[in-house]
């Protein structure tokens, strides 16, 4: 008789485990197609090379929170690849595939640290670094012209990376009180 009973929560377990992965292979895909069509639009909306990389990547932060680290660079892995095969504005990809796509990963990653102080710098020092090096391969590779870095004779990128360390604190303000909310207020609302 225990050998049965053994046997049956056995099955329940597997059947549970089962549902589960095909819980989380079914909310990757969905967020992973919505990080796309979010990524096929900056083709379409010129502005969209900067706003719609941000929005793609906050969308990982469900799958960080809900399914862990893992399955959101296996969701990551799969934007980034499919994003440069499919997506017209390459300079759009470059940017979710060094700075924004993982940055949901990384932060969660960064936030562990118990010296906040560090944890920022961190945050900082990750975001300029990918920063000028997606500079240099817009450059280099994807053939960006290096005038068009340049307003009125002033060097922009500069200027760029200066303004953009305003706005990448803004938007991991943003992120964070994004994850407060889904933690707190929408996560209740999707049975997973």
């Amino acid at each position: 008789m225990r050998i049965v009973a053994a046997n049956v929560w056995a099955a329940i377990a597997y059947v549970v485990a089962d549902i589960m992965k095909s819980r989380k292979i079914a909310f990757g895909a969905v967020i992973a197609a919505l990080s796309l069509v979010l990524m096929l639009l900056t083709g379409i909306i010129p502005v969209g090379t900067y706003a719609f990389p941000c929005f793609a990547g906050v969308l990982l932060t469900a799958i960080v929170i809900d399914f862990g680290i893992p399955w959101a660079i296996s969701v990551y892995a799969g934007v980034s690849v499919l994003s440069f095969l499919i997506v017209s504005d390459k300079e759009a990809s470059l940017y979710y595939v060094l700075i924004l796509g993982i940055y949901p990963i990384l932060k969660s990653l960064f936030e562990r640290i118990k010296l906040k102080w560090l944890g920022f710098m961190l945050k900082l020092l990750y975001f300029n670094l990918m920063a000028v090096i997606a500079f240099f391969i817009s450059i280099y590779v994807l053939s960006v012209p290096a005038e068009s870095f340049s307003i009125f004779g002033v060097n922009m990128p500069l200027v760029f990376l200066l303004l953009g360390n305003a706005v990448f604190v803004v938007y991991d303000i943003c992120v964070t009180r994004l994850i407060y909310l889904y933690v707190n207020v929408w996560r209740g609302r999707f049975k997973f």
